[in-house]
């Protein structure tokens, strides 16, 4: 066997790394572009865990379901409506103004909405509440006014929905209320 020379050695491996490494990169850009099968740990939620929360939120089919049985309600009696519908962190999720309902109704509608989720009770209820807390009207986005319902499961609230237009807070938590019955059937 002829004895190689210090530079055809050095030239030999430096090749033979070479092409290792190109097939070593080949193989890690074909398994890069396969999606990676997660590690069976990280598939699986940890339910124990004290750091995390879950919550139920309406879907925006059930939301639409509600604001518009709201609508009907309100059109079967001749009045005039916004509904809003918010889930339980307060995000609009939908919202509807009824033909010729008030340019303020919708903004109102959100509002009522937002307070009854926000204290798990009409509105009309929460209206009694400012007597002995007046400041309570003093929460940005609130208002307190009839009108509002909250949406519960195993009551807690989930939702809340809120309608504004009618000649009284009575007709519009009315209203409310039907499009949260519509949840359930």
């Amino acid at each position: 066997m002829k004895k190689l020379s210090l530079r055809a050695r050095v030239l030999t491996g430096t090749v033979a790394v070479a092409a290792l490494g190109a097939g070593t990169f080949g193989a890690v850009s074909a398994n890069a572009s396969a999606p990676a099968a997660a590690p069976a740990a990280a598939v699986k939620a940890d339910t124990h865990n004290r750091n995390l929360q879950q919550s139920t939120h309406l879907t925006v089919a059930a939301a639409t379901k509600a604001a518009q049985a709201t609508l009907d309600a309100a059109k079967k009696e001749n009045q005039r409506v916004s509904v809003a519908v918010v889930d339980r962190n307060g995000n609009t999720i939908v919202t509807l103004r009824g033909d010729g309902a008030g340019p303020q109704s919708p903004e109102s509608a959100v509002k009522k909405a937002f307070t009854a989720v926000s204290w798990n009770a009409p509105t009309s209820e929460l209206v009694k509440r400012l007597e002995q807390t007046p400041n309570l009207k003093d929460i940005p986005g609130t208002l307190f006014l009839g009108g509002g319902a909250p949406v519960q499961v195993k009551g807690a609230p989930v939702a809340g929905i809120g309608v504004a237009g009618a000649p009284s807070g009575d007709l519009d938590e009315k209203f409310a209320k039907a499009g949260v019955a519509a949840l359930a059937r």
